[in-house]
């Protein structure tokens, strides 16, 4: 893999080329992980345009949004991946069409999770007042915010880009990582102080919704011990989604302290807040909830039928399905 540093009219590239046989072990590793669980997500995708009960459910509306943006956020990191092995460069303002997009998406999982608590918390602790406040309507408005807090993260970077670079910067090629594409100093300084404050404001939403439920969970006398059980789960992996806020940091430290690693520790990076969350999302999310759990084993084992009988289905405030 090459890392490379562009200049006003050219482009420089500093060689940091791993082994052949190292390299493709790198791209099957990372292309077989994004086509697993793509499959996975993708048949996730499939049963909730299957069945009506989950359309008008804000709890899986917010999670189906969650696995299509983790999707595509696979695919362009993998695409990304790719390209910095077999191209090397690419010409600055597709990397930086693709890098948008990717950005976008990645700042969009840690944002949606916290929605998701948020709901998770009105529904145990406010039952009665949870279908007034977590409505359809309202739910796709706070998916249309989570898209516009993204935005302001990463569109002043590309208003800055525009009016600081010269053209021919535009139609010069890069090595595309956005460090190398975004590279004023203005940027690599709000990008490190918007990350920690979306760090700190979503651990904050996170670890009082979550406390809220477990007391709750306590109180009522209910399953105390599953509810802790999966609140560790759903917190492994918010924290594997949070180390995107420090992934820039943390790379910089683990070169200071292994300078002759920088190969391994850009891949084993990419791998834990890239990739590994996209893959816990559908089992702590999806697999395990007992509603979406019984409609989705007839797609994964291909045992659905041509035709379905319709059903009436009755929903509860916290997501749960009678048939009648």
């Amino acid at each position: 893999m090459n890392s490379s540093s562009v200049g006003d009219n050219v482009t420089l590239v500093v060689n940091y080329r791993d082994k052949l046989t190292t390299a493709v072990s790198k791209n099957v590793i990372v292309v077989a992980l994004c086509i697993i669980i793509n499959y996975i997500n993708g048949t996730l995708v499939h049963t909730f345009n299957k069945h009506q009960i989950f359309k008008v459910n804000p709890r899986y509306i917010l999670f189906i949004h969650l696995v299509i943006n983790d999707m595509m956020q696979l695919i362009l990191s993998g695409l990304l991946h790719v390209i910095s092995y077999v191209l090397y460069t690419i010409n600055v303002s597709f990397c930086c069409f693709l890098l948008v997009i990717a950005i976008f998406t990645t700042l969009n999982t840690p944002l949606n999770l916290a929605t998701m608590a948020v709901e998770c918390y009105i529904a145990i602790c406010f039952p009665l007042r949870h279908s007034q406040i977590c409505t359809v309507k309202r739910t796709y408005g706070l998916i249309g915010l989570i898209w516009g807090l993204s935005a302001a993260c990463i569109l002043p970077d590309v208003f800055i880009l525009l009016a600081t670079e010269p053209l021919e910067f535009f139609h010069s090629r890069v090595f595309c990582m956005r460090d190398l594409v975004f590279r004023s100093a203005y940027s690599l300084e709000k990008r490190d102080v918007s990350h920690i404050a979306f760090l700190v404001v979503v651990w904050i939403i996170l670890l009082y919704t979550y406390f809220r439920i477990l007391f709750a969970a306590k109180a009522a006398n209910s399953d105390f011990r599953k509810a802790r059980n999966t609140i560790l789960l759903h917190g492994f992996q918010l924290l594997l989604c949070m180390l995107t806020y420090v992934r820039p940091m943390l790379e910089v430290g683990l070169r200071y302290l292994i300078p002759k690693q920088r190969m391994v520790i850009r891949f084993t990076c990419y791998i834990i807040t890239q990739i590994l969350p996209r893959f816990v999302s559908p089992v702590v999310y999806g697999l395990r909830d007992q509603t979406f759990r019984r409609y989705l084993k007839r797609y994964l084992l291909c045992k659905m039928s041509t035709s379905t009988r319709p059903q009436n289905v009755i929903m509860s405030s916290t997501g749960s399905a009678v048939k009648g």
